[in-house]
């Protein structure tokens, strides 16, 4: 047998596809090609963005819920403190009947919160004890309570509460307590807390109604403890009513109150319109006037300084500010002219008067006074001399009255 040569074997092309039974040769199909490349890495990529968008999705919708149920979660604990803070101080004061619902309300709202369980044993102990038996009534037939209008105000206080409608709130709990005042007591109590301390605060702060700001904090005061800030509002409240009843009576007073108050509240003011700071810088202004009509002229001028820096004098406060600066400023030249005639050496103790034939001008041991100034008299000698018309002690120059 001969073997191809290469010739026959480069000319011969190779079958790929075998015959089938029929005899007949197979080709691939063009429909089960494969399809390109990038098409399959464009459907991968989608896929992953689409799983990507989705994710941030959920995660976006998980956070807002664990965001919701932690806010929820602080507030029910603050009214839970709140609760178990009121029952203790009913459980002492002998309210049992009220301490015992503050203390089912916790222990249904928080069973494990510290102390719950131990004090309602106390009160149903106390509550036991103090029970004294009595006749059994004869059962009459009563129709069942239409708590209906209840629900109705509760709902409709709860309403207020969350749109801050704080007087709302007040008079809708007021009107639920006439009807039935146990009427979800705990959490009434609790929403006449928070709405009598926002309502005060905003009196204070935002209405210059302080009078009624601070009766509305005594008011929370007795459902439940003030936080410190809501003390410190009703605090200084109470600091400008006492200044402001200094006004024009005791400037001093009135402006020990003030400097403690205007760096604090800046802001705070009355139904006058005053603001703390604007008081200060009044009183100062009253107290440095006080002092100069009292001849205090150094003292006056240190109020008026302060004054100065907080705003501008009118044409009368001016007058008196430059008044007791420049009397203050020529009472200290005074008094250091009269330390030196004071203290001046060899001055004469006794004064011998000359021969009466010879009649002689007085020595002058001192130094002359400043022009335009009042001499300042010495001690007279044992045996003074007879004064003649010209002697300068003789007539006096009159001093000018202090403050103008």
């Amino acid at each position: 047998m001969e073997n191809p040569s290469i010739d026959d074997t480069l000319s011969t092309p190779k079958k790929t596809a075998s015959p089938d039974d029929s005899g007949v040769t197979s080709q691939p199909s063009p429909a089960k090609a494969g399809k390109p490349r990038w098409v399959t890495l464009a459907l991968l990529g989608l896929g992953a963005l689409l799983l990507i968008a989705a994710a941030s999705a959920f995660g976006g919708y998980r956070s807002g819920i664990h965001l919701r149920e932690s806010a929820k979660a602080t507030q029910d604990a603050e009214q839970i403190q709140l609760q178990f803070a009121l029952g203790e101080q009913e459980l002492a004061a002998g309210e049992y009947n009220r301490a015992r619902q503050r203390f089912e309300y916790v222990i249904r709202i928080d069973p494990e919160f510290p102390g719950a369980q131990e004090n309602l044993a106390k009160v149903l102990a106390m509550l036991n004890t103090t029970a004294t038996p009595t006749l059994a009534p004869t059962p009459t037939v009563t129709p069942t309570p239409d708590t209906r209008n209840q629900e109705e105000l509760f709902e409709s206080a709860q309403q207020a509460l969350e749109n801050r409608d704080w007087t709302a709130v007040i008079d809708t709990l007021l009107q639920l307590r006439k009807i039935s005042p146990d009427f979800h007591a705990v959490e009434a109590d609790g929403m006449l807390w928070l709405a009598l301390r926002n309502r005060g605060q905003e009196k204070i702060m935002q209405q210059a109604d302080l009078e009624g700001g601070i009766y509305d904090l005594t008011l929370a005061a007795r459902f439940g403890p003030l936080d410190v800030e809501a003390q410190g509002v009703m605090n200084w409240a109470q600091m400008y009513i006492t200044g402001a009843s200094f006004w024009e009576v005791d400037w001093a007073q009135a402006v020990q109150y003030f400097s403690e108050i205007a760096p604090q509240v800046p802001g705070l003011r009355d139904g006058s319109g005053l603001t703390s700071t604007e008081r200060y810088r009044l009183a100062l202004i009253g107290y440095g006037i006080s002092l100069a009509k009292q001849e205090e002229w150094c003292e006056a001028v240190a109020q008026f300084e302060i004054a100065a820096g907080m705003g501008n004098f009118t044409e009368e406060q001016a007058d008196w500010y430059e008044e007791a600066e420049e009397k203050c400023r020529r009472g200290d030249d005074d008094d250091d002219d009269r330390d030196e005639r004071d203290n001046a050496p060899g001055e004469p103790v006794e004064v011998t008067p000359p021969p009466e034939t010879e009649p002689t001008e007085a020595p002058t041991t001192e130094p002359a006074p400043p022009a335009g100034e009042t001499p300042v008299p010495t001690e007279a000698p044992t045996d003074p001399p007879e004064q003649g018309e010209g002697d300068p002690q003789s007539s006096p120059e009159p001093t000018a009255e202090p403050g103008g």
